[in-house]
């Protein structure tokens, strides 16, 4: 796994599996590799009344029903549409689910305006058309295809990028379970295997840009995952990631619990500001996701060990933070420069501790970028 630059999770967490799987005995649907209750237990994580013998990490930080309804539905015959805003964790929960269930989460198909039907159902091999003529040897399986034949999920991600004909051929494959071959004369029909579904992710702020027609809404169970607004969560999840890049990177780097803070309360700042907006102008284009804070930390934690005293300080994280958010100039930088003033500075000083430096390095970065 070290040679990967990033193992998928079925390869990350292999070991893990394998022992849920040796002492699972509870009824699976279908071709399941864990049953459903194994399945929740996998992604949340162990509890102290579960009563096992090794610690289950938690995986996906969130309301436990969300999860619930998907293996509910995953159980069933219908697809599984993750729809939220950017950055709350839609394709990771994908990825969680279908390891579980399958043990492979790598059967994707990524939407854009440029995806076709051949990336959801099939291509041909074209220098073995022109030897040998069309077969199924010839044929190239999508993703789909290929879950279709093994009783496996396939992910669909960012469904409403594709274009309408995209999702009518989506359509007919969950409505029929099958795709009809019409090159072939014989053997021109792929069945779909029990175990078979799609888990689809949509973002809520590309409404408008190819909305889902009623007809593909309906074979879809909708599980609408929120922006995350606890804070105890919130920096579990920042936690988690934090040490899985410090691993990752085999570095040795501390993290203080009260820079933590500050990026947590400077996104709860940020994200009160952008509701009391009147109008887009007035707020960041970023969505002020947990994957956009995890990135910030990210950014400034590389940049203290490569360019820095191997120490994360404040300053550090105030000028990853207006690095990473300002993407309109000079709206964006005018935002955060009205929060560094009207907010950042008041309490730099009335309490002090990290905030000072924390709000001239957010200066100096406005500075660099003005």
């Amino acid at each position: 796994m070290s040679d990967l630059l990033r193992a998928p999770a079925e390869i990350k967490y292999a070991e893990e599996l394998d022992w849920l799987e040796s002492i699972d005995d509870n009824p699976k649907p279908f071709s399941w590799r864990l049953s459903p209750k194994m399945v929740r237990l996998f992604i949340l994580g162990s509890e102290r009344s579960d009563g096992l013998d090794r610690e289950i990490s938690q995986k996906w930080f969130g309301d436990r029903s969300f999860v619930e309804r998907s293996i509910v539905t995953l159980a069933s015959d219908r697809g599984l549409l993750l729809i939220g805003d950017p950055g709350t964790g839609k394709s990771w929960l994908a990825e969680l689910l279908s390891t579980a269930i399958c043990r492979n989460s790598t059967l994707v198909v990524q939407g854009t305006a440029g995806t076709t039907e051949d990336h959801i159902k099939y291509s041909w091999n074209v220098s073995m058309v022109i030897a040998k003529g069309q077969s199924r040897q010839s044929m190239i399986p999508s993703p789909i295809m290929t879950a279709m034949e093994t009783g496996a999920i396939g992910r669909f991600e960012e469904l409403t990028r594709s274009t309408s004909d995209v999702q009518d051929a989506l359509i007919s494959i969950l409505s029929e379970k099958y795709i009809s071959v019409p090159e072939l004369d014989s053997d021109n029909i792929v069945f779909a295997k029990p175990g078979f579904s799609i888990i689809a992710t949509a973002n809520s702020r590309d409404r408008g840009v190819n909305d889902l027609s009623s007809a593909l809404k309906r074979r879809f169970n909708f599980v609408r995952i929120p922006v995350m607004t606890n804070r105890k969560s919130e920096a579990e999840i920042v936690r988690f990631r934090t040490e899985e890049l410090l691993h990752r990177h085999q570095l040795e780097l501390d993290v203080p619990p009260t820079l933590l803070d500050v990026l947590l309360q400077s996104f709860a700042d940020l994200r009160a500001s952008a509701a009391a907006a009147g109008s887009d102008d007035e707020k960041l284009e970023s969505a002020l996701s947990t994957a956009e804070q995890i990135g910030v930390l990210e950014d400034a934690i590389l940049h203290s060990n490569f360019f820095g005293e191997r120490a994360l300080t404040a300053r550090t994280l105030a000028s990853s933070l207006v690095g990473s958010l300002a993407r309109r100039e000079p709206e964006d930088l005018a935002i955060l420069n009205k929060y560094l003033h009207g907010v950042v500075e008041p309490r730099s000083k009335d309490e002090g501790g990290s905030w000072p430096e924390f709000l001239e390095g957010g200066r100096d970065a406005i500075a660099t970028l003005s």
